[in-house]
């Protein structure tokens, strides 16, 4: 979404301004721009989901869109720099979030890119001529997996160091049992999803919980949802802190995903509200 200056300006008076008309904006601009550059601009954002538009003619106005705090452009590494108790954001869990994730996540170009990326992949993968070179390609993205994501979760394992542990179970000196462990959990939760893929495509709570079941194994992680408080370091958010919000969120977040026709936007929202409710 490419917005000039002009509607940077609008968007920002829009945050301050719950309702307001077109005549509201000209005013904004005293009266530089034509009442028809205006009404381009404004037509603009309502299509971009920026702007809501209620009402006909004389009697429109508009206001700023529940999904805008989803699509809008943030400067990542400004807001990292402020101090985690100075930045503005929501300290609870907002369940609103499932209305306002029911909008296309992606713009119109951003997934033409994301197809054209597939549909490469399916051509370079269907050149493999044998089930062994098919093999050895999702070991390839299995072993990349396993140690990313556990890397995420502070495992020390090096990549190298991860295809040693999947391919030859060797373990690393001067690493835990726990480690290891997490690594090859890791391995087991990719092979269940592409054999049983599947059970994918209609998500089922039953199914999430089997996962996490898979990626705990052996772990001493409870296999249940959590009915205890939880902090996560480096933030105010205090995800829900009992089992029957929890619950309710996860079967909003399955029929969320189970509604979207793009994968690429149900693999996007597992990701992110799973961490976002940290249900487990």
């Amino acid at each position: 979404m490419m917005i000039n200056d002009r509607q940077k300006l609008i968007i920002d008076f829009a945050k301050n301004q719950p309702i307001f008309k077109h005549k509201d904006v000209v005013y904004l601009f005293k009266n530089k721009y034509s009442r028809a550059t205006i009404t381009r601009d404004l037509s603009f954002l309502v299509a971009e989901d920026v702007l809501i538009k209620n009402g006909k003619g004389a009697h429109s106005n508009y206001s700023l869109s529940n999904s805008y705090d989803i699509i809008k452009v943030v400067n990542i590494e400004k807001y990292f720099a402020i101090p985690y108790e100075q930045r503005k954001s929501q300290k609870s869990f907002n369940f609103d979030i499932f209305n306002i994730l029911e909008v296309d996540l992606f713009t119109d170009q951003e997934s033409e890119k994301l197809e054209a990326l597939q549909q490469k992949f399916v051509k370079n993968f269907s050149r493999y001529d044998s089930q062994t070179l098919i093999n050895k390609e999702f070991e390839r993205i299995m072993i990349e997996f396993s140690w990313k994501s556990s890397a995420i979760e502070g495992n020390t394992y090096s990549l190298l160091s991860t295809e040693a542990l999947i391919k030859e179970n060797i373990r690393e000196a001067g690493k835990t049992e726990a480690e290891a462990k997490m690594i090859l959990n890791h391995k087991d939760a990719f092979n269940e999803s592409i054999q049983n893929r599947d059970l994918f495509l209609d998500l089922k709570f039953s199914v999430v919980e089997y996962i996490h079941t898979v990626l705990t194994k052996e772990l001493g992680i409870a296999k249940n949802i959590r009915n205890l408080p939880v902090g996560i370091t480096g933030t105010k958010y205090k995800p829900p802190d009992n089992s029957f919000q929890i619950k309710e969120a996860l079967e909003k977040m399955i029929k969320l995903i189970n509604n979207k026709a793009s994968f690429f936007e149900k693999s996007f929202l597992l990701l992110v509200l799973i961490s976002y409710i940290q249900a487990f």
